[in-house]
């Protein structure tokens, strides 16, 4: 019996090259879409300013936020409190809308 040797599957090489190039432009468009925002977190005479980015506004001051009440609030129960504290100030790095004291 002859050895036959299958050719390459080039085919495959091409497809999963084209799929992989299809999600880094999904994933550069959805990293476009990302807000950033500083907000300043002002809780029991202490003040904390943190960046961070999210999908939307919301999600980006609250990531923000949860930052500044981690390095500002002593313990869970403190912490908590001061997530439901209004930020003292948020201001837009990309451009988006922003409020001050």
């Amino acid at each position: 019996m002859a050895d036959v040797r299958k050719p390459f599957p080039w085919k495959w090489v091409a497809l999963i090259g084209g799929i992989a190039l299809i999600c880094v432009l999904v994933y550069s468009t959805i990293q476009e879409n990302q807000r950033r925002y500083e907000v300043c977190v002002d809780f029991h005479g202490r003040t904390h300013c943190a960046t961070a980015s999210g999908a939307t506004e919301r999600d980006a001051v609250r990531s923000a936020q949860e930052i500044d009440c981690s390095q500002i609030a002593n313990g869970r129960d403190e912490n908590m409190v001061c997530l439901d504290t209004r930020p003292s100030s948020t201001r837009a790095l990309d451009g988006g809308s922003s409020s001050g004291k």
